[in-house]
């Protein structure tokens, strides 16, 4: 199934715009976090700290692959495990307040445009997306 002339953009991706779409996430998912702190109580605090770290890994990620990221969390270096995770994220993000619908909604979208890129065959992931492919089965036991 070709969906490319669905989805006309998906030909001119590179990696400087995933990158940048990445890090707006991040920083989307660090202040959808920070608004889970209002109103205070136990459960929002947990969740906007957990938020706040996802959305400071996803940035750095960008920057710099800690070896033990592509072990553990390879899933973050396929459009398809990524835009799981951006779903994830957007619809803990869902509730309350207009920032944190509109916040969630971002991340969602971006998150099931992910999940479409997986089965566009003329799409290639980015690079710094690229990463982990070596990782499955060469591992040494």
């Amino acid at each position: 199934m070709d969906l490319s002339n669905i989805l006309p953009f998906a030909n001119k991706i590179t990696l400087n715009h995933s990158r940048l779409v990445n890090l707006a996430v991040g920083v989307i998912m660090v202040l959808g976090g920070v608004s889970q702190f209002f109103p205070i109580s136990f459960q929002s605090v947990v969740i906007g700290c957990y938020v706040i770290l996802f959305g400071l890994g996803t940035a750095l990620l960008e920057f710099q692959i800690p070896p033990y990221v592509a072990r553990y969390a390879s899933f973050l270096f396929s459009f398809l495990g990524r835009g799981i995770f951006y779903i994830f994220i957007g619809s803990i993000l869902l509730h309350d307040h207009v920032l944190r619908i509109i916040a969630g909604s971002i991340v969602g979208v971006i998150g099931v445009v992910y999940v479409v890129l997986e089965y566009i065959p003329s799409i290639e992931p980015p690079q710094n997306m690229r990463e982990a492919d070596a990782g499955w089965g060469a591992e040494e036991v």
